[in-house]
């Protein structure tokens, strides 16, 4: 993103598995504070906030990140796997999101999980901030 560009705010709604896809690509490799995750079990809702790398100005060399809100109604239930949630001051790296027969299973590197139980898809993701510079870049090498 040049400096004369704007920033415009991402605000995704999913309620398909096509929709989901898109959202799973786009926050991937985001950073996820465990202090920043919560299951609102009265509101049915799941959320967390990321720092989201912007791919989307990733051909022009920014570096940028952007703090995104991601929220999933309908939720019912929440389990994590191989994820200390005591440990407050400790970050996931998000790799992908998905949905199957009711469930979303969000994966996080090194074997992280985190798996909502819902009545139906619907996932919301909005940016919260303008994107800063970052040296926290994705690095991905095929083998």
């Amino acid at each position: 993103m040049t400096e004369e560009a704007e920033h415009s705010p991402i605000r995704l709604r999913a309620c398909s598995l096509e929709d989901l896809s898109l959202i799973s690509a786009l926050l991937q490799d985001a950073i996820v504070p465990i202090g920043d995750i919560a299951f609102l079990k009265d509101e049915k809702s799941f959320v967390l906030v990321a720092s989201r790398y912007c791919w989307e100005y990733d051909n022009e060399g920014s570096g940028l990140r952007v703090l995104s809100g991601l929220r999933f109604d309908s939720v019912t239930r929440a389990v994590s796997r191989e994820i200390d949630r005591r440990d407050r001051n400790q970050f996931l790296e998000l790799l992908s999101i998905n949905y199957s027969d009711g469930f979303v299973a969000i994966h996080f590197s090194r074997g992280g999980a985190i798996r909502l139980e819902v009545e139906r898809l619907t996932v919301a993701v909005q940016d919260l901030a303008d994107p800063h510079p970052t040296t926290f870049q994705p690095r991905h090498t095929t083998e």
